[in-house]
């Protein structure tokens, strides 16, 4: 993906607030939420003078806070050519899903062996939920919303402060990804039925099923997006 040269917009970012937060903490979200949410997209060019301005906030502390994000991935930062909002190539692609299939399936085996019954019914009642927003609507930010309720559920439910740690990370690294892929006709219609097995073998407790279902799930959303990243650049 190519950067793009599109500013930062009226209704991206506005002034950030005076909480009891520390400000550079308060710009690190707000600047997140906007390119988690597509506010900024994929490849857009980051100015510190526009940041500035949206944000009313010092120079430093715009530095401070995309060194941050670049820190997580979400900005890439070029010395002497400035930030812009991270696009991952293909060849990092395939690396995060693969570093995904594993921390999920692993997640997954977690829930089955900790999660109560009441929990499971919760991740089935979330699949259903993101199955039923899928079917009346094709907003790609609303989608990614409703499946976010699924690894609320899911983390809770494994209990481990280590693995919902870095599932975020990566959940943050690849959510462009995962927008690319629901935009293949039919993808989001197979990811409900994927989900479905998944909850299916953990209400059984079993785990290595669970796993390997979650595995498969992961990878077919890989194919997916890497054929939609392909589409575009071809």
């Amino acid at each position: 993906m190519q950067p793009t040269t599109a500013a930062v917009t009226s209704g991206s970012l506005s002034p950030v607030g005076r909480t009891a937060a520390p400000l550079r903490e308060q710009v690190i979200a707000a600047l997140r939420h906007a390119i988690l949410s597509f506010e900024l997209q994929p490849g857009q060019r980051l100015v510190e003078r526009e940041l500035i301005e949206r944000l009313q906030v010092s120079r430093t502390t715009v530095r401070e806070a995309l060194r941050e994000l670049a820190s997580e991935g979400l900005v890439t930062v070029i010395p002497q050519k400035g930030a812009t909002v991270s696009a991952p190539s293909a060849e990092d692609a395939k690396d995060l899903y693969e570093v995904r299939a594993s921390l999920e399936s692993l997640v997954v085996r977690r829930f089955v062996e900790r999660a109560s019954d009441e929990q499971a019914q919760r991740l089935h009642e979330a699949v259903e939920r993101f199955a039923a927003m899928t079917a009346t609507s094709d907003d790609i930010r609303a989608t990614l919303e409703a499946k976010d309720g699924f690894y609320e559920v899911l983390l809770e439910g494994a209990a481990s402060e280590v693995l919902e740690t870095l599932l975020e990370q990566i959940q943050a690294r690849v959510r462009v990804l995962r927008a690319t892929s629901m935009m293949r006709p039919g993808r989001i219609e197979e990811s409900v039925r994927e989900l479905r097995g998944i909850v299916a073998a953990i209400r059984r407790r079993d785990a290595d099923e669970a796993a390997r279902l979650c595995a498969d799930h992961i990878w077919g959303a890989a194919r997916s997006a890497l054929t939609q990243m392909e589409a575009v650049a071809g």
